[in-house]
C-alpha cells in the first residue's frame, strides 16, 4: 500500500538488460533504508516492485516483461529520474490516497500549460479505464497522487494542475509533449463503478 506521495526523486544509477526482465539500482537516503529489507515494496514511478538486493546504499529491483510492456520503466535509462516511495506502515498518515502500486497503462503528454505558479499537463487516456476517473476524482500518475481538473470523455483527455511544490518534489517538472506517465485509477471508484456495471447488466439480462 502507497499514498500518492513522493518521497525521494531519484536517478537511476543503473539498469542492467537480463531474458525477459531489467534490474534498476538506485542509490537510497539513510531516511529511505530505515527498516529496509529483502523482500520490501518499493513503488517506482507508481509501480510496486520487489527489493531483490541491498549492497550499502544500493538497493536493486527487477521488471518483469509484462510489467515493463504496460509501464514507463521500459523506457527508464541510466541517470532517469524516478519517483520512489516507501510502502506505507501502519498508522501512517495518508495524505493523498490509497494507492497499490499496480499500473494500468501509461498515458501520453498531450500539453504543457504554464502559468504563474502552476502547471497544467493534458493526457491522452484510454476508454476502458477513463470511466473509472471523473472530475476532481483521484488518480495516480508516476506515483503521486493527484486530483482530476478536467475530463472530457468524448475525446479521451484530462487534465491535472501542480503546483511548484509537486514539480519540485516529482518528475512531472521533466515532463513533455509526447512523455508517457504510468496511471493507476483509485481502486475504490473503479469497484464502485464495476458493481454498478454488473447490477444494471443483471437487472436488463
Amino acid at each position: 500500500m502507497y499514498t500518492g506521495i513522493v518521497q525521494a526523486l531519484l536517478p537511476v544509477a543503473e539498469v542492467e538488460e537480463l531474458t525477459g526482465l531489467r534490474r534498476f539500482h538506485l542509490d537510497f537516503s539513510e531516511a529511505l533504508m530505515d527498516g529496509l529489507e529483502l523482500g520490501a515494496s518499493v513503488g517506482l514511478n507508481g509501480v510496486c516492485l520487489t527489493v531483490t538486493a541491498i549492497e550499502g546504499s544500493r538497493v536493486s529491483f527487477e521488471a518483469i516483461a509484462e510489467t515493463l510492456r504496460i509501464t514507463n520503466l521500459s523506457g527508464v535509462e541510466n541517470g532517469t529520474l524516478v519517483n520512489v516511495e516507501r510502502s506505507a506502515r501502519a498508522g501512517v498518515e495518508v495524505g493523498g490516497h490509497i494507492l497499490a502500486g499496480h499500473v494500468v497503462d501509461t498515458a501520453p503528454v498531450l500539453t504543457v500549460e504554464n502559468s504563474e505558479n502552476n502547471r497544467r499537463l493534458t493526457f491522452r487516456g484510454q476508454p476502458d479505464w477513463l470511466k473509472y476517473v471523473f472530475n476532481k476524482g483521484f488518480l495516480a500518475l508516476n506515483g503521486a497522487s493527484l486530483t482530476v481538473a478536467d475530463l472530457d470523455r468524448e475525446a479521451t483527455t484530462f487534465s491535472v494542475n501542480l503546483i511548484p511544490e509537486t514539480l519540485r518534489r516529482t518528475n512531472f517538472d521533466l515532463l513533455s509533449e509526447g512523455d508517457e506517465v504510468n496511471v493507476e485509477v483509485d481502486q475504490q471508484t473503479q469497484a464502485i463503478v464495476d458493481t454498478v456495471e454488473r447490477v444494471l447488466a443483471e437487472r436488463d439480462a
